[in-house]
């Protein structure tokens, strides 16, 4: 296997950890955005609960790709980490806020106490969503870099109008795959209501992942090269449509399961438009093409990336099957018990 494979691979491989973290962690982070729009005590619990016992293992996914990313591309690492650094922080400060909310919301009776940890969980989620938005969109737009592939922009260069389109838009993508999550998840009245979210949300996805994709079109052509130049890629983008508008047909016949599946799907053919539209580059500087980060010069060795990839190919799987048990077991609707939250 010769190293520009193995460069095509690792990118393949970082692709699917993202995806999967996106899958997983999105529905939480919606859940966290979605729950205090419910008003009894123990509909909160109950939407609250629906992730308890899996919030966690979700969030393995991105310490996996960010541990990949060192390992097989560590000048993108690098890059990235300098230049987001205050991003990340204020990422990982939301992801730690949404932990603490949820152990001491239960600690005490008091409503007001209770309500106060909800509205955090609710915050710390929709920060931590629009951050991450804000992160894609700006690999997407690009970073200006000098030479030796530094970060040379500012704060406020991060914080654009398209960035912030793509953050209302992972807003709006989480909160309708969290409110599908739910409506497997719950039953009776509160399912009823949930299921009302689930349209409200898809809509709001349809409006801003519509405008995304126009305003792609109009400014940043250069993701859309690859579909001008091999029009076979456009299927993605087809099925990407059509997982989106099952979701309502599939809620409209109470079929909930089908309905998150599609919801996934539209996740994993969301992203795998944006990686086509990037590919090779992982950081496009639009300041100096030249001094773009791509997969084929930001690399580790290729010893080191077969090493990785045996690693890979150990690992992937423990984490996949992991993932798959802790789903089967709390497979079913979310009760209240005495060790609930």
């Amino acid at each position: 296997m010769n190293l520009e494979v193995d460069q095509i691979i690792w990118f393949i491989l970082l692709g699917i950890l993202f995806t999967g973290y996106a899958i997983l962690d999105g529905f939480d982070l919606g859940v966290g955005m979605l729950h205090v729009f419910v008003q009894d005590d123990t509909d909160r619990r109950l939407l609250i609960n629906s992730i308890g016992p899996i919030w966690d293992g979700n969030e393995v996914w991105l310490v996996t790709g960010g541990g990949a990313m060192f390992a097989a591309f560590p000048y993108v690492y690098a890059t990235l980490f300098s230049g987001f650094y205050l991003i990340f922080m204020a990422l990982l400060a939301a992801l730690i806020f949404r932990a603490v909310s949820i152990e001491f919301r239960s600690k005490l009776l008091s409503t007001r106490w209770r309500s106060m940890w909800d509205w955090a969980f609710a915050v710390s989620s929709l920060i931590a969503t629009v951050l991450l938005g804000a992160f894609v969109g700006n690999l997407a737009v690009g970073l200006p870099l000098n030479a030796k592939g530094d970060y040379i922009g500012g704060l406020w260069h991060l914080v654009g109008p398209y960035p912030l389109l793509v953050s209302l838009t992972t807003v709006a993508l989480f909160t309708m795959h969290g409110s599908i999550y739910l409506a497997l998840r719950t039953e009776g009245d509160l399912q009823s209501k949930v299921a009302e979210w689930v349209h409200r949300t898809t809509t709001f996805f349809i409006i801003t992942a519509v405008t995304t994709a126009l305003v792609t079109l109009v400014y940043y052509p250069r993701l859309t090269r690859a579909f001008r130049h091999s029009p076979g890629f456009f299927v993605f983008p087809i099925l990407l449509m059509l997982a989106v508008a099952n979701v309502p047909r599939e809620i409209a016949r109470n079929k909930f399961r089908r309905a998150f599946i599609s919801s996934c799907l539209s996740i994993v053919f969301l992203l795998v438009v944006l990686s086509i539209g990037l590919f090779p580059d992982l950081v496009y500087a639009p300041n100096h093409p030249d001094w773009s980060l791509s997969i084929f010069n930001s690399s580790s060795t290729l010893k080191t990336l077969n090493i990785m990839l045996i690693a890979a190919i150990i690992g992937i799987p423990v984490v996949l099957t992991y993932t798959i048990y802790i789903y089967w077991v709390f497979r079913d609707k979310v009760r209240l018990g005495s060790h609930s939250y």
